[in-house]
């Protein structure tokens, strides 16, 4: 049990992913503010997770999270940092960085103790409190929106969230260890491996049958 509304968020194991934006089909009415194109979007507020992970261009070598400015305006622009907000410090982007990294191990089932580490001590050192809507819905609402530390708790409250109406065990790891790139598995069986099966899929087919036949 937490006193004085602190929230702990618990964190299940999963699967994410990352792949190169001219390999992603384009996707009508994505946010502006998503690290290039999709072809199998989260619905809101997970998106905005997705969109996190994605960040990261395995592939292409590019990562929003390194630059001060990119990362705050990134940040701000996805709805998770208030507008005017001071850019992050060197030690603000490795946090994000690592919260990111923790986030994709547990999408993989690669995370453990250690792993998780990084998101135990955002949850600990981070509020949320407890809202009512007008039907006495009952909801959590981060209580800042100030630094980036607030903005990494915001998306652990959406992926709290997802993991109760049962959308985060659609977020999935690109199988393509080359690629990585988060996508959402929107197949009845729940069974997708890839962010594109006609190019993450087929070429790690075509390389391991190139692998027997040596």
């Amino acid at each position: 049990m937490t006193n004085n509304n602190d929230t702990v968020v618990t964190v299940t194991c999963q699967a994410i992913l990352a792949v190169t934006r001219t390999r992603i089909g384009y996707v009508n009415d994505l946010p502006s503010w998503y690290p290039g194109n999709e072809n199998k979007p989260a619905p809101m507020p997970l998106l905005r997770v997705q969109g996190f992970l994605n960040t990261l261009d395995v592939e292409d070598g590019t990562d929003v999270l390194v630059l001060p400015t990119a990362a705050r305006d990134w940040l701000v622009d996805a709805g998770l940092l208030r507008a005017g907000a001071a850019e992050p410090t060197a030690s603000d982007l490795e946090l994000a960085r690592g919260v990111r990294e923790s986030i994709r191990a547990v999408l993989e089932g690669a995370a453990g103790d250690d792993g998780v580490e990084p998101l135990r001590l955002l949850a600990v050192g981070h509020r949320a409190r407890l809202t009512v809507s007008e039907d006495g819905s009952v909801g959590l609402q981060n209580a800042h929106d100030e630094q980036v530390g607030d903005a990494l708790f915001e998306l652990m409250l959406i992926i709290h969230g997802a993991q109760q109406d049962g959308t985060w065990e659609r977020l999935k790891v690109c199988a393509n260890p080359d690629c990585r790139w988060a996508f959402y598995d929107r197949s009845r069986n729940q069974q997708g491996n890839w962010c594109s099966m006609s190019v993450c899929g087929n070429r790690l087919k075509n390389r391991e049958l190139r692998a027997r036949r040596r």
